[in-house]
């Protein structure tokens, strides 16, 4: 039984998938290519400052090439209104390559065997097509036959999928029941705050507006959480995000600072009161300034590191917090 504050990081790794139905993806080759390369370096880095991690991971990003897509593509696809956020939409307007070496933005089988192969690195769902679950028009037996496709793909790598992040944290509660029957026994939720209530797409600016300043500034409730306030009587179990770490950017330059300051500052309160920090981001955040990006994530780990050595602080990914939390759940009854 762990009794100290836990540091969790949970990724949400996409590439295009993340929002094909919005990027050019000729003015963004570069910018997944740096993810890519840099892929390895986040693998070191969490490696070097002992940091379990969870990478949600789009299933499409599994296959080596299109023809892996149509074998585990489900008979029970989308059926989004707005056909446009449909990822196999996508597929049928747009020329996919037949292997992840001539199309590295559509696959990445290579780095998910990579990742899965690093100790302490679980490999997660965010869905096989990027699934939104919000959306008007698809219906839970679709998002049923998402999960059963990115579950096939997986075991193809010898992979077993326990934990899954909703896309674009458009969290349903409708949908846990899918989750636990499918074999998921955690799932990200959103901090309870009123502007990470995302419903669908055409959600307010305010909402993103107030989200972005909350990076920098005291807007929301607190961050961090005790284990024992995580219901255990229902599976899965819900994880909430405490902060987005938001990328680094040069229009941002003179409030870097403040972000990273309040990143800090929450993490030693979580240490100090043995509560859980969850921290999360997109890999491609980082693919504008990497170097920037990477210097700030090595910080936050070095602050990880000294709060193990003061206070025990240790760094759990989302399975392993759910099999936490199940064996509290046993010595409870």
């Amino acid at each position: 039984m762990i009794n100290n504050g836990i540091f969790t990081i949970s990724l949400d790794f996409e590439l295009i998938w993340g929002g094909f139905e919005k990027w050019d993806l000729n003015k963004l080759q570069k910018y997944f290519m740096v993810t890519r390369r840099i892929i390895p370096d986040y693998l070191k880095i969490f490696e070097q400052h002992e940091t379990h991690v969870t990478w949600a991971t789009v299933g499409m990003l599994f296959a080596d090439g299109i023809e892996d897509i149509k074998k585990y593509t489900p008979e029970n696809i989308p059926g989004y209104e707005n056909q446009a956020l449909s990822a196999y939409n996508y597929i049928k307007e747009n020329d996919l390559g037949e292997s992840e070496m001539n199309d590295p933005i559509h696959f990445a089988q290579s780095l998910i065997k990579l990742i899965s192969n690093v100790p302490g690195q679980e490999m997660a769902t965010h869905t096989f097509a990027h699934y939104y679950c919000n959306e008007p028009g698809q219906q839970p037996e679709q998002f049923r036959a998402d999960l059963k496709a990115h579950k096939a793909i997986a075991k193809e790598l010898g992979i077993e999928l326990k934990s899954l992040v909703f896309p674009r944290n458009q969290f349903n509660e409708d949908y846990l029941k899918i989750c636990k029957e499918e074999g998921i026994t955690s799932v990200r939720s959103n901090p309870d705050d009123w502007f990470w209530n995302i419903n669908t797409h055409n959600e307010p600016k305010l909402k993103r507006l107030v989200r972005g300043l909350d990076a920098f500034f005291p807007l929301g409730k607190k961050s961090s959480y005790s284990l024992e306030s995580i219901d255990t009587n229902n599976i899965p179990y819900l994880l909430p995000a405490s902060r987005l770490l938001r990328a680094w950017s040069p229009k941002e330059e003179k409030l870097n600072r403040f972000k990273i300051n309040k990143v800090k500052k929450e993490m030693t309160v979580a240490a100090k009161n043995n509560e859980v920090y969850h921290l999360w981001w997109h890999p491609h955040n980082f693919g504008h300034h990497p170097k920037e990006n990477m210097r700030d994530l090595k910080e936050i780990l070095n602050h990880f590191l000294d709060l193990k050595k003061r206070y025990g602080m240790v760094s759990l990914n989302m399975k392993e917090t759910s099999i936490l939390l199940e064996e509290m759940n046993k010595v409870s009854v």
